[in-house]
């Protein structure tokens, strides 16, 4: 199962309940065949099963569906509520990270289960016969266990539902997804040591190539890079994407160019089966949406209505533990060939340098005048510095670190503020220094 179709599954509110639901028509079924052996004599119940009359089963049955549907109603609102609340003060981008919660989805499938379960039993009850009134036992007390469990996991929600809307546990499981989806990017294939750059490929084609429109407007979400490998070497051609996951397409707009050109309308047909795009951003293949997530966070919390300083701080920890992640590690094949070698598909990738200044700049941009929040993205760069393999990573960190002291000489108005955010930028020289084995200078 690819990236996307796991994330489709998981951010949605139906498929674990539907799955609930599913089990609890199998569990009825065993338990009414059970009921129905007993019935006629074929073998005997334990005595710590339910007896009575129907017209008390009747009564128990209904009474816990109905009570079950008032939780159902209660529980939904609570969902709606915090939904809610997400939405206004972490971001309308957060709600897909609520909505993928499996706490939530496992409370609302097992009530909706059991309701079903309950419902199915009732109806189950049958009417005077030769061997008397059929009375499902097995199955009343099973719904009477069922709803001790609901108690529990109702329980369980409150807690659950109470623990994720604070601020850090957002941050820390928005971090925990966006360091699945580097493993899962890094996983997925590195350039090769020979592979040539994407601009000498492009400037060794011998002709002018064909063009492949965007057929919908929308988020790039996914593209299925085996799918376009396989359509490039059926048609003998080279495919050079012009996006990657997360850039937006406008209907109409060169998506692809073709080599040959004579290839581009065989590839056109088929290209809409190697890609999606859809109305939002996914993590699926789009690890520069993780980094967003958590710098829309930091920036509302710098802004001068919240002025909620440590959630700004906690932010830069986690984006700077996912970028010690990718340093030294973060090497995406853009070019990629068939079995036979050959080049087939060019794509676009973020490059290092465009994850760290995403991650960066628009926190320094919003911390102008906070030595807090500029100390902070200094210890998060000088972190990073450590984890680093190259020199041309420690210039991409160093250039940031430079518009943060900048940023300090113009913005922070007190002194001793000032030199706090300079040792600390020193601090990060001093590890540039050790790791590259050269002379210590400050600017």
């Amino acid at each position: 199962m690819s990236g996307h179709h796991r994330e489709v599954l998981r951010t949605n509110l139906w498929l674990v309940p539907a799955l609930l639901v599913v089990a609890a028509v199998g569990l009825f079924v065993i338990t009414l065949l059970t009921d129905q052996a007993a019935f006629h004599g074929d073998l005997t119940l334990p005595t710590w099963v339910i007896s009575g009359s129907a017209d008390a089963a009747r009564q128990i049955l209904t009474t816990i569906a109905a009570a079950i549907v008032t939780v159902v109603g209660v529980v939904f609102s609570i969902v709606i509520v915090a939904l809610t609340l997400v939405s206004t003060q972490f971001g309308p981008r957060m709600l897909r990270t609520f909505i993928r919660d499996r706490g939530t989805q496992l409370t609302l499938g097992t009530f909706v289960a059991t309701f079903v379960y309950a419902v199915l039993a009732l109806v189950s009850i049958g009417g005077p016969t030769p061997y008397g009134t059929f009375v499902p036992h097995l199955s009343i007390t099973v719904t009477l266990a069922l709803t001790v469990v609901d108690l529990a996991v109702l329980i369980y929600f409150i807690h659950h539902i109470a623990t994720q809307i604070q601020l850090p546990e957002v941050i820390a499981g928005i971090s925990a997804d966006l360091s699945a989806a580097i493993e899962d990017y890094v996983g997925a294939g590195a350039a090769r040591p020979g592979d040539p750059h994407v601009a000498a490929v492009l400037a060794s084609l011998p002709e002018e190539g064909g063009v492949v429109l965007a057929s919908g407007s929308g988020y790039l979400q996914y593209i299925h890079r085996r799918t376009l490998l396989r359509i490039a070497e059926r048609a003998d051609a080279v495919i050079f994407l012009r996006y990657r996951p997360g850039h937006f397409l406008v209907q109409g707009s060169p998506l692809a160019t073709v080599w040959p050109a004579s290839a581009a309308p065989g590839v056109t047909r088929a290209l809409t089966r190697a890609h999606l795009t859809g109305p939002f951003r996914t993590l699926a293949q789009d690890v520069s949406f993780g980094i967003d997530q958590l710098v829309e966070i930091a920036i509302r919390a710098l802004s001068s209505s919240i002025n909620d300083t440590f959630t700004g701080l906690t932010c830069i920890d986690w984006l700077s533990d996912s970028l010690c992640k990718v340093a030294g590690r973060w090497q995406p094949a853009q070019v990629h060939r068939d079995q036979a070698g050959a080049i087939r598909v060019i794509t676009p990738e973020p490059t290092y340098d465009r994850l760290v200044q995403r991650s960066f700049e628009k926190i320094r941009q919003c911390s102008r005048g906070n030595p807090a929040v500029l100390i902070r993205l200094l210890d998060g760069l000088a972190r990073i510095m450590e984890r680093t393999t190259t020199e041309d990573q420690r210039r991409v960190l160093l250039d940031q670190a430079s518009m943060i002291i900048q940023a300090s000489d113009e913005s922070v108005p007190d002194a001793p503020d000032r030199a706090d955010v300079r040792r600390q930028y020193e601090a990060l020289l001093a590890v540039r220094a050790h790791l590259a084995d050269e002379p210590l200078t400050a600017t």
